[in-house]
């Protein structure tokens, strides 16, 4: 069976993000069953409906990275108790015009860290339901994870064995159903 093209989008735009560094440690775990591509989403301008009638080049792109892959792994930071705006303009660009929006039947797995205790539980509920309400599959339970210093080794794979066998047990009811679901993906742009 051939790798499923998997999208990794990371809510943060941050140069030292921890959520890019959580997405690198789950795509090395995972790295015999899918080919990943992180897709760039801090260069996209402002979401406006005026700018619909001639896409900026960055929105064509986008959009056509989303549409190639079979699935999407999405993993983001919280902020005030939500998705990053950086992550919801990405989102808005991808869903519009309704008839071109790359999210729908997308198989998709949504996970998040940050220093808290409670990882990014509230984030990823929003986007469990924006990603849902635009025809996306999410599937799998729920995976919040605290950030600490030893979480990702200097390798850049989960240093904590505990860590790592619940988040390979996680991924793998998504990677299942979204190799059975995988259809030819499309470029929408």
């Amino acid at each position: 069976m051939s790798k499923l093209k998997l999208a990794v989008i990371v809510g943060s735009n941050r140069k030292e993000s921890i959520n890019r560094r959580f997405a690198g440690a789950l795509i090395r775990l995972v790295s015999d069953h899918v080919h990943a591509h992180f897709v760039r989403i801090d260069d996209l301008p402002m979401y406006n409906q005026d700018l619909e009638t001639d896409r900026p080049e960055a929105v064509n792109r986008f959009t056509c990275e989303i549409g190639h892959a079979n699935a999407l792994l999405l993993v983001t930071p919280e902020h005030n108790r939500s998705i990053p705006a950086v992550l919801k303009n990405a989102i808005d660009w991808g869903s519009k015009p309704l008839d071109r929006n790359v999210w729908k039947g997308k198989v998709a797995i949504i996970t998040g860290t940050s220093p808290s205790a409670i990882g990014t539980a509230v984030g990823q509920q929003h986007l469990r339901q924006v990603l849902g309400i635009l025809g996306s599959l999410v599937i799998g339970g729920e995976a919040y994870i605290s950030f600490k210093p030893d979480l990702i080794d200097e390798d850049g794979g989960f240093a904590i064995e505990s860590t790592r066998a619940f988040l390979k047990a996680y991924m793998e009811p998504f990677l299942a159903i979204a190799a059975k679901l995988a259809v030819q993906p499309d470029c929408m742009s």
